[in-house]
């Protein structure tokens, strides 16, 4: 039994990315949310996101 709490998608339609106010997109391989438009990727922890630009990983 995995330790995994599910992020709910649901959250996605009230979440924007907090450094450029854009939609998010959700990879549930990483268990991250997306912001194409600031290349950050935000963690999710215990199914709760963590929007924070400081603990945003850069992408690529």
């Amino acid at each position: 039994m995995s330790n995994t709490v599910e992020f709910d998608r649901r959250m996605l339609e009230a979440l924007v990315c907090p450094a450029t106010r854009a939609q998010l997109t959700y990879d549930a391989e990483r268990q991250e949310l997306i912001s194409k438009a600031a290349h950050l990727a935000y963690p999710i922890r215990d199914g709760i996101p963590i929007m924070l630009v400081d603990e945003a990983r850069k992408l690529d």
